[in-house]
């Protein structure tokens, strides 16, 4: 989602921060190492250790993006957690779409990622040929809600 809402802005950002919290200082993302150690702090650490994430954030991105940080740490959390214990794999056409990020950011190492079938040769040719079209539509598509007055995307 991220990426497509990116690409849909014509923006390009290196995601590998999300799973490497080391290359996270290089990152375009305003905020991002904030971000980074509010998520982790969240999911693992004290209540001092988080309540000092989330100040820091608080701090660098303002309260708004704080409680913004916050609903989408524990809608993810909720959302992989009903994965995981459902067993629910990915679709096909979001198991092609993601393949190459996946691998990119160590998402298929996950235990839950046995779930997903392996994207087949043919399904990769025809992913790899759509994928430009996409990527134009998810543009073509940002350009023309910035003009007509819609929704806009966070600045990065």
């Amino acid at each position: 989602m991220l990426r497509a809402s990116i690409e849909a802005g014509g923006g390009e950002v290196d995601l590998s921060g999300v799973a490497d919290a080391s290359t996270v200082a290089s990152s375009p993302v305003r905020g991002a190492a904030a971000l980074v150690g509010f998520v982790d702090a969240t999911l693992g650490g004290e209540g001092s250790e988080i309540a000092g994430a989330r100040d820091r954030v608080r701090e660098e991105l303002g309260g708004e993006a704080t409680i913004d940080a916050a609903a989408i740490i524990g809608n993810f959390e909720r959302m992989v957690r009903i994965a995981d214990g459902t067993g629910i794999p990915l679709d096909a056409a979001v198991n092609v779409a993601t393949e190459s990020i996946r691998a990119d950011l160590g998402i298929d190492l996950f235990e839950s990622a046995g779930n997903t079938a392996t994207v087949r040769g043919w399904q990769r040719v025809v992913g790899r040929a759509i994928d430009p079209l996409l990527k134009w539509g998810l543009r073509w598509s940002g350009r023309r809600s910035k003009r007509s007055g819609g929704a806009s995307l966070p600045n990065a």
